[in-house]
């Protein structure tokens, strides 16, 4: 089943198989890319949607551990922000509600849009389980690579690019140049990591290397934060939050390219003490909230009013912005 990718114009494929261990749902990464997927359950008219579940190049993982049968189920998966260039996404046209932090979300099926707590939709595509209780299915690229284990070379070199390493081509054939770059790599930062200690250093410097497309915030301080976006621009003035961004993690607000819209970002601890915020007003409440018009009669509209600090991308196609609690400033 071909299935096209979110961002760019080309094709991933999802492979599917029974398996015969217990009764679960396995997820297995055929690709180059650092994945994280999340799963739907539908029954009747309502859907379960779960996620997110990391899988490394050349790995699998469990993804649900239930009898599958008597529902329908359904998967969205992306590429790690770690990844340089647009995100890529293995997915389908049915729409469903998702967070980008670990979430499980009920909604109805029949039910249009998402409601105004940080949930996005994304396209999830059906798995055809055949009745079974228990099912693997493996995400592939356009152009599959021919095992696991030349995916799990295929990864390493294209996380060493994102890290600044040069490296022969972006498959499962091992080549001096990328020999080199692991080497260096190892001994620089990983002396001492299996494989997959490896790909989680790998990924999380990338982090730090990588500025990835559309604009992302993350959490360099020590306790969780929540992150308002607000945007200008096009004759709109709209603002949306909250999410919640873990110490050491980070936040896709936006993942498309930043286009003329002018950004505002606001960051506060659970408690309610700014971390960020500036002179731009915007419209906000104290919980999740969604709000067009949002420079207009706050109060008398029962919002909040609360300043915001403009985020300054250089006319670049995406900004990661680096919050400090510490500090209170914008990195």
């Amino acid at each position: 089943m071909k299935l096209p990718f979110c961002v760019l114009a080309a094709a991933g494929t999802l492979a599917a198989a029974p398996a015969p261990a217990h009764a679960a749902l396995k997820l297995c990464n055929r690709t180059s890319y650092v994945l994280e997927a999340a799963t739907a359950a539908l029954a009747g008219n309502a859907a379960e949607v779960k996620g997110w579940t990391r899988i490394v190049p050349g790995d699998c993982a469990t993804a649900r551990s239930e009898n599958l049968k008597g529902r329908t189920w359904l998967v969205h998966a992306r590429s790690s922000i770690a990844h340089g260039g647009p995100a890529r996404a293995w997915g389908g046209k049915r729409s469903l509600c998702v967070r980008d932090n670990d979430f499980v979300l009920e909604q109805p099926v029949t039910k249009a849009g998402c409601p105004a707590d940080c949930s996005v939709p994304l396209g999830f595509a059906p798995i055809n389980t055949n009745g079974q209780s228990d099912w693997t299915m493996t995400l592939d690229e356009p152009e599959p690579l021919p095992s696991l284990q030349a995916a799990q070379l295929a990864g390493v070199k294209r996380l060493l690019r994102d890290n600044g390493y040069k490296t022969g081509s972006v498959d499962g054939a091992p080549d001096k140049a990328t020999g080199a770059a692991l080497a260096d790599f190892r001994k620089k930062f990983a002396p001492k990591a299996d494989n997959i200690q490896l790909f989680a250093i790998l990924e999380d410097r990338a982090r730090h290397h990588v500025t990835p497309v559309g604009l992302t915030a993350c959490n360099d301080g020590k306790v969780p934060l929540m992150v308002a976006l607000a945007q200008t621009g096009r004759g709109k003035k709209a603002a949306r939050g909250w999410w919640t961004v873990a110490p050491g993690a980070c936040a896709r607000l936006q993942t498309v390219p930043l286009a003329a819209d002018i950004m505002y970002l606001r960051a506060e601890t659970r408690g309610g003490t700014t971390v960020l915020g500036g002179p731009q007003i915007f419209c906000t409440t104290g919980a999740a909230f969604e709000i067009s018009d949002a420079q207009t009669r706050c109060v008398e509209r029962g919002y909040d009013r609360s300043g915001f600090a403009k985020v300054d991308a250089h006319g670049a196609p995406g900004v990661m912005v680096r919050l400090r609690s510490q500090t209170g400033t914008l990195k």
